[in-house]
């Protein structure tokens, strides 16, 4: 009797085990709302789409000095929405150019075509398998197209998540997508770190490597999975003072010499021009002309 009941005492050990490991490694089922504009994973391993409302204020317009960048970008969303062949995105460059803001303007542009975006940090790239498991079980008459976005992509070599989204890129036997794409951001071309003692190691003969080319070869395979490449590169202090009068008429500011001035002492003090720091530069300006007329 005793070991009947240590039997069943062990028994209930071993299911509740079981079900916290269960609870705590698997994902939930994935929805997908199409009339959601867009999503962004939370939680980890635990996670889960949340919702997220986009600021409906960035247009394409608004996005001065980058016009072959969002032609190329434009043309490739086009050709995806219609049905037809497009690329994954890989935008790498300067930061504060404009690599995420496009990545708004075009959703604003596009939502009423169907384009709809969910957005997955590089620590949860292992969950683009299950995204894109969801989407595919969405009805075959759904119009929607979904962009996966990834800020600010990089790893480490040491980091397996990469290999996830080579896999969601091109690699797997159903990696082909007609109603998912890729678009990254990142301030390193080739993702993966790029080492000179690689490269020393090699003409030297000091790896031990048997093929030590084939390092080199799996560094740079994540961003040849990439279709289409936009560089974004430092701007020129013409087109930063463009910017930074664009945002200011469209708040009703004119234009002046001092206002130059000031635009230019800012950026200075920033340590380089960019988009970003243009609109930065406006929203000081705008805010402290709002302040001063109010006292």
């Amino acid at each position: 009797m005793a070991n009947s009941v240590n039997k069943l005492t062990l028994d209930d050990n071993l299911a509740h085990l079981l079900a916290e490991f269960l609870k705590q490694n698997i994902t939930p089922p994935l929805k997908i709302d199409p009339s959601q504009l867009a999503y962004r994973w939370v939680g980890g391993i635990k996670g889960r789409l949340e919702p997220i409302k986009v600021s409906s204020a960035l247009a394409l317009d608004d996005l001065i000095g980058i016009d072959t960048q969002k032609q190329k970008i434009v043309q490739n969303t086009k050709q995806f929405l219609a049905g037809y062949p497009a690329n994954h995105v890989l935008m790498t460059g300067t930061r504060g150019a404009g690599k995420s803001s496009i990545i708004r303007a075009l959703l604003n542009e596009f939502k009423d075509q169907g384009l709809r975006m969910i957005e997955v940090s590089r620590d949860d790239l292992q969950m683009l398998d299950k995204i894109r498991d969801a989407i595919n079980e969405l009805p075959e008459d759904t119009s929607c197209r979904y962009i996966v976005y990834c800020d600010d992509l990089a790893f480490n070599g040491q980091d397996e998540n990469y290999r996830t989204l080579k896999s969601v890129l091109d690699g797997a036997l159903d990696s082909e997508q007609d109603k998912l794409l890729v678009y990254a951001t990142s301030n390193r071309r080739h993702l993966l770190p790029q080492l000179m003692k690689d490269n020393v190691s090699i003409y030297d003969g000091q790896t031990d490597e048997v093929n030590p080319y084939e390092t080199i070869d799996e560094t740079v395979s994540l961003s040849d999975r990439f279709g289409l490449w936009l560089s974004f590169y430092p701007m020129n202090q013409e087109t930063y003072l463009n910017i930074v009068t664009h945002y200011l008429q469209a708040e009703g500011i004119e234009w002046s010499d001092k206002i130059r001035h000031e635009a230019l002492l800012w950026s200075s003090s920033r340590g380089g021009r960019s988009g970003r720091v243009a609109y930065q530069f406006a929203r000081h300006w705008v805010g402290q002309q709002l302040l001063s007329q109010e006292s």
